[in-house]
């Protein structure tokens, strides 16, 4: 099973698959797995959210890092380490969720937005920075925490990321990408997922460093 710093080096884009069914939930992973992905994040506020975090972990687990995103609490956390999931991303910075995913063995990548958030939740043991949201934070703010933030920090903007505007992002620094309706959308067939995870992919090779 590829560990984070595998998936974000082998494909440094995080799909969320926001209101996912699972009776779907296998095709749409079929498509991002084979157009490259690594790293599948199923929001908890999706339609059964935890077993659709199961069945990607028995299919794919071996191939991507599977987890969960919108994790609000402690009591969440354990959920998602119950159903498989290896990997807790949060909207928020809370420090007791991060240092609850820590100590159950997960990955946890919380949402950001301010230095002091980072600091935080680095402290806390964050294994990177989801910069949220950023088309709000924009990369001169990236910029600048780069600058201040210890060196080998990742951060990962999320929010109104497409294959257009990675660009200015990467070249400012950020180690990879979240992202949601641009890739997937509640009830899209998977053939459309394919498509869009492949103008990712492709938009992500061009670019410097890549």
């Amino acid at each position: 099973m590829p560990t984070f710093d595998d998936a974000l080096r082998a494909c440094p884009l995080i799909a969320i698959l926001r209101g996912v069914r699972p009776d779907e939930v296998l095709e749409i992973g079929a498509a991002l797995v084979d157009a490259g992905f690594t790293i599948i994040e199923v929001p908890m506020n999706s339609p059964e959210p935890l077993r659709s975090i199961r069945l990607l972990q028995d299919r794919f687990g071996r191939q991507a890092l599977i987890g969960a995103g919108t994790v609000l609490s402690e009591a969440a956390v354990a959920q998602v380490a119950d159903a498989g999931g290896r990997l807790v991303v949060m909207p928020h910075g809370d420090v007791a969720v991060i240092r609850a995913a820590r100590a159950a063995g997960l990955d946890c990548t919380p949402g950001v937005a301010t230095p002091t958030e980072g600091f935080a939740a680095l402290a806390a043991g964050a294994t990177a920075l989801k910069l949220f949201p950023a088309e709000q934070l924009g990369t001169a703010a990236l910029k600048a925490w780069r600058s201040v933030f210890p060196a080998g920090t990742r951060f990962l903007p999320v929010g109104g990321i497409t294959p257009e505007t990675m660009a200015p992002y990467r070249a400012a620094g950020a180690a990879g990408f979240g992202l949601g309706s641009a890739l997937y959308r509640a009830g899209q067939p998977a053939a459309e997922v394919a498509q869009a995870a492949r103008r990712f992919v492709g938009a992500l090779a061009g670019m410097p460093g890549a």
